[in-house]
């Protein structure tokens, strides 16, 4: 009967210290996306981006510190991360391959936020279509043309020639 209690100590003895870590690593990983969240909407704030963009970097860091924490805690629990790192690496390159397409508009949807070569209510032309800017989000931006609408993919108001009519 000793020799179970005895190993259950031993394990409890060798297991607490890195609980206790993982605790701590993901309270402060937490914390930390907790604040640069407060920080980035702040800085948005400042330099006056679009909400849009806002949410966006806002999400993406809180998905990044709690990968990072995650990692983390796999490698303060004894567990290899170099193969799960690896491994990463190759699913975000195949999903950048697979997702190009709307990755590019997502990117030009932000430049495009960013840059503002055009805005809510100007009058543009391009590629065949006109119309007077709607909206514009990550992915489309929206026309209204004599009561129809007109979604166009970021990316081509990214790459061809936009004429701002008015």
């Amino acid at each position: 009967m000793e020799a179970p209690v005895q190993y259950f100590i031993d394990q409890a003895t060798l297991w607490t210290p890195k609980i206790i870590g993982v605790v701590v690593i993901f309270v402060v990983f937490f914390v930390l996306a907790k604040m640069m969240k407060r920080i980035i909407r702040g800085a948005a704030k400042r330099l006056e981006f679009d909400g849009n963009i806002t949410v966006l970097l806002v999400r993406a860091n809180g998905v990044a510190f709690m990968v990072f924490g995650f990692i983390t805690v796999l490698g303060t629990l004894g567990i290899d991360i170099t193969a799960l790192v690896a491994g990463l690496g190759l699913t975000g390159f195949a999903l950048g391959f697979a997702l190009k397409d709307t990755i590019s508009n997502l990117l030009s949807g932000v430049l495009i936020l960013l840059y503002r070569p055009f805005e809510k209510g100007n009058h543009i032309k391009i590629s065949g279509y006109e119309g007077i800017v709607v909206s514009i989000d990550l992915r489309y931006t929206e026309l209204d043309s004599e009561g129809d609408k007109v979604l166009i993919p970021n990316s081509k108001l990214f790459s061809d020639p936009v004429t701002v009519l008015h």
